[in-house]
């Protein structure tokens, strides 16, 4: 009975470091995508549409990567649309693996329309991740302290398009 035990667990340990699900031994490691998604209305006025462009790097083994995320937002159906923009940057960030991809923790340096934004070095946690058929399929971005005033507490959803 040991030797199945032992057999099962060096199988799971093997799986594990063969699927991707694990620190990639050394390997720098790049994803990119897309964000398109809506807020709440959280601040009774209406829902913000909410797009950009990603990118994600882990620096090896490090446990540590950098997140960047360019947006720009328009309310949804409300006049008037009120766009602007706004650049996400956490760098050095603490990189965890989870049972389906990573997990990206740190303080984001934050701009809004070109200029620092009030609620710079608020917490961010980025998560990437997906399923059997699609390894690095999802992302979900959430901001807290002063920025979930500004884009809620609810996740900014997208895709991962190249890893």
């Amino acid at each position: 009975m040991r030797h199945i035990v032992w057999r099962l667990l060096s199988l799971a340990v093997v799986t594990l470091a063969l699927s991707g699900h694990g620190f990639a031994q050394g390997r720098d490691l790049r994803y990119s995508g897309t964000v398109n998604d809506y807020t709440a209305n959280f601040d009774g006025v209406g829902a913000w549409h909410i797009t950009g462009e990603w990118t994600m790097s882990v620096k090896g083994d490090s446990g540590k990567g950098t997140f960047t995320v360019g947006l720009t937002m328009a309310r949804a159906a409300v006049e008037p649309r009120s766009f602007h923009t706004h650049h996400i940057t956490v760098e050095d960030g603490q990189v965890t693996a989870l049972s389906n991809g990573y997990r990206l923790t740190g303080t984001a340096a934050m701009a809004g329309n070109g200029g620092a934004a009030g609620f710079t070095g608020s917490p961010v946690t980025v998560d990437i991740t997906g399923g059997n058929a699609v390894p690095f399929s999802n992302i979900a971005i959430t901001v807290g302290g002063g920025a979930a005033t500004h884009f809620g507490t609810g996740t900014i959803k997208g895709v991962v398009t190249e890893e």
